[in-house]
């Protein structure tokens, strides 16, 4: 009866990838059609090879300091990976975003190695969870910040509209953080011993990330370093497309269009990101086309770092296989 499963879950999966895809194309289609494509075109053109060469090594070089903090993150659970199992773990979820919804999809992958290689899969799932929400708050910060400094150029309108959208998610979070504090003995009643150890196991992974502040703290600030950089390296993609705002405003705006991306709509968030950019710079001024030129710059350094860091990923497994 398995064996007769498995081909219906793959093409279940396969459907759902297709239309994933095909939605992240629509959403495309719909900004091409309503903006104009010559002019996306030739902001598309004043990229200089060379910058975005250099702004995609950068970018890698960001995300090895990732790979050290998700390592931190998930080791304070107790799953005891080493820097080079830890980077097939990371590099290896950055070439899966590329392939499954949202860019949480990427964490499927960081969890599937993970979990086979560890003493301790509990401790990776904890962790992984831990490094998840790390990144949402170092992104929440960073619209924070940028709502602050933003009061003179943000029309009123739209910062209470900004301000309504934060403590909404912000209010998602708290009632699920509640329905599982809540629920957790009506979810373990009638479950099999295999499973509450299971359940054990996590929540003493959880614990034992809890009770080391100084991990969480200094993977928050790892997290702020991080996607400070992504937004910079941002802004000077649009620069190079003609596109020229303060940095406050990406610090706003950038951060949001990511957390939008987190949605399982499209595939790896694409086209969310860059309609959610275009209505939330418009207000400031930006011009549409150039917001998705800025954009469709960025998915190519998405892509090109994705590709790289899946055959970095196949290299250290093979090299790690043939030592072994």
């Amino acid at each position: 009866m398995i064996g007769a499963h498995q081909p219906q879950r793959k093409s279940r999966a396969r459907l759902i990838t297709a239309l994933r895809w095909a939605a992240a194309l629509a959403v495309f289609a719909i900004l091409f059609h309503f903006l104009p494509v010559a002019q996306l075109r030739r902001a598309l053109a004043s990229v200089p090879p060379i910058r975005f060469a250099i702004i995609l090594i950068i970018y890698l070089c960001a995300h090895a300091m990732g790979i050290l903090k998700w390592r931190m993150v998930v080791n304070a659970a107790g799953s005891q990976l080493d820097f080079t199992t830890s980077a097939q773990c990371y590099l290896g979820g950055l070439f899966g975003t590329l392939f499954l919804p949202s860019i949480i999809g990427g964490d499927v992958i960081r969890m599937a190695v993970g979990l086979r290689r560890s003493p301790r899969p509990a401790a990776v799932l904890a962790g992984n969870v831990v490094d998840r929400f790390l990144d949402v708050a170092a992104q929440a910060t960073l619209v924070a910040i940028g709502l602050v400094l933003l009061p003179g150029s943000l029309p009123e309108q739209f910062s209470a509209l900004a301000r309504k959208f934060l403590l909404i998610v912000g209010g998602i979070f708290m009632l699920i953080v509640v329905a599982v504090f809540v629920l957790r003995k009506t979810l373990s009643t009638g479950r099999s011993r295999r499973f509450l150890r299971r359940l054990a196991r996590l929540r003493h992974a959880l614990r034992s990330v809890r009770a080391r502040p100084h991990v969480l703290v200094t993977g928050w600030l790892l997290g702020l370093f991080v996607q400070a950089t992504f937004i910079l390296l941002n802004a000077l993609l649009a620069i190079s497309c003609g596109l020229f705002l303060p940095l406050r405003v990406w610090l706003f705006a950038w951060p949001l269009a990511k957390i939008a991306a987190l949605l399982p709509l499209t595939q790896g968030g694409m086209g969310v990101r860059e309609a959610v950019l275009v209505a939330l710079l418009l207000p400031f001024g930006a011009r549409a086309p150039l917001v998705l030129a800025s954009g469709l710059a960025w998915e190519g350094i998405i892509v090109a770092g994705g590709l790289m860091s899946g055959f970095v990923a196949y290299v250290l497994r093979r090299t790690e296989s043939q030592a072994s």
